[in-house]
């Protein structure tokens, strides 16, 4: 038994006419992987509601994005994913129209043709060619992440959806869908799939992780999510499943309250690193303990009293780190400002300037007469070779190796000799 195609003007002449019926997909929703075909009969607009049987000279009506199956005691005996209207014809062999699908299709087929005498008790099959959409995923338990730059081991939860496309449907029919149905959304079998999902999640956010993805960014990660998930699960689920997936998205990413806890911790540290928030942070807090004290029920002279000799006690160490902070903000302030003055320069129209234009007349910042400019570590910038503030050497000026050659690198480009 296989499939003639009709030509559209047949479908609309005189064999259109005699068409008592066509075999129609039954309703196919987005999540919707399989449905099985159904009879309509002209004039009425409205099928019978069952499953039908199909015979010698069924017409059977393929819509785009669908493979169409013709299938013998759930053996496939014929498809075709091309558009169209097809007659099914006991004497011909099958056609196999695999419309835009690739060749491998037909190795498929030769692993699950029918082998037996074709019967009469044949149906059609619709198997869902578009993307299937808005699949939800989410983390029972936290996923660990090692993070390069906390340099901890943090702990998170992940939610979000993915999609998948069917790209082998006879594969997906006979490995997938359960048997004796006439209807599969993929939430009817995702539970298995779910599971492998959610062990390949976990792979490929460890693979974030090795590529020095900050927890923080995971989020806007998809597109390598996508990628990394393709390559741990398409392998697998092309070859014994018939699907890949196409695209993972993440709607929400939360963290341990031991992660939280340690993520907290670690951003005030560097914030603390700045002097002048920390100077600010340590007058906040005499700020708050005189307020804490005028407003103290047992007396505000008392509390200023404890106040006052626990500031004794502490007043040498609350001095010191303010005397620090002030000596880091102003070697801060000073750099800076020797920065801009070594890079201020005056045009010929007179304006003072910093930056590479004028901001009175737009000419261009004159090139240097004196050499190349560089800044030392110290925070001088120069021109020669040594540092006119400590005397350091310029890292990048030109050096003579003990065989002779002159280098501007780290090693002799002639002998490899470190340089001096």
């Amino acid at each position: 038994m296989g499939l003639i195609k009709a030509a559209v003007s047949s479908v609309k002449g005189v064999l259109g006419d005699s068409w008592l019926e066509t075999i129609e997909p039954d309703n196919m929703g987005e999540g919707t992987v399989m449905t099985c075909g159904v009879s309509v009969r002209k004039g009425k607009g409205s099928n019978n509601g069952t499953p039908a049987s199909i015979s010698n000279g069924s017409v059977i009506h393929v819509y785009p994005n669908m493979m169409m199956l013709l299938v013998d005691s759930g053996k496939i005996v014929d498809y075709s994913a091309a558009e169209g209207y097809y007659e099914v014809s006991q004497s011909s062999a099958p056609s196999l129209f695999n419309g835009e699908l690739s060749e491998s299709i037909r190795d498929t087929w030769e692993r699950f043709k029918f082998g037996g005498v074709a019967s009469s008790s044949q149906k059609v099959y619709y198997i869902n060619l578009q993307e299937i959409k808005g699949i939800k995923f989410g983390t029972k338990n936290p996923i660990n992440y090692y993070d390069t730059k906390y340099d901890a081991e943090l702990f998170l939860r992940v939610h979000g959806t993915y999609s998948i496309k069917i790209n082998d449907p006879i594969k997906f029919f006979n490995e997938v869908i359960p048997r004796n149905v006439s209807r599969c959304e993929f939430t009817d079998v995702s539970q298995q799939y779910i599971d492998e999902f959610m062990d390949a999640l976990q792979s490929s956010i460890n693979q974030l992780s090795t590529d020095g993805i900050s927890i923080s960014s995971v989020t806007s990660k998809s597109r390598e999510l996508s990628k990394y998930m393709s390559q741990t699960l398409d392998a697998d689920w092309s070859e014994f499943r018939g699907m890949e997936i196409c695209s993972v998205a993440i709607a929400s990413i939360s963290y341990d309250e031991e992660s939280k806890k340690l993520i907290n911790m670690r951003n005030r540290g560097a914030m603390l690193k700045d002097a002048a928030i920390r100077e600010g942070y340590v007058q906040g807090n005499i700020a708050e303990g005189l307020k804490a004290a005028g407003s103290n029920s047992n007396g505000a002279a008392a509390a200023f009293m404890g106040m006052g000799m626990g500031m004794n006690s502490a007043g040498g160490f609350m001095s010191a780190a303010s005397a620090t902070n002030a000596q880091q903000m102003q070697a801060h302030q000073a750099a800076q400002a020797q920065a801009a003055q070594a890079n201020s320069w005056k045009c010929s129209c007179g304006a003072s300037n910093t930056g590479n234009f004028c901001n009175n007349c737009g000419s261009k910042k004159p090139a240097p007469t004196g050499g190349v400019q560089w800044q030392c570590s110290c925070g001088t910038v120069n021109t020669g070779n040594f540092c006119s503030n400590c005397g350091s050497k310029n890292p990048s000026a030109p050096w003579v190796c003990s065989c002779g050659t002159s280098n501007t690198g780290n090693f002799c480009s002639n002998c490899g000799s470190k340089r001096p």
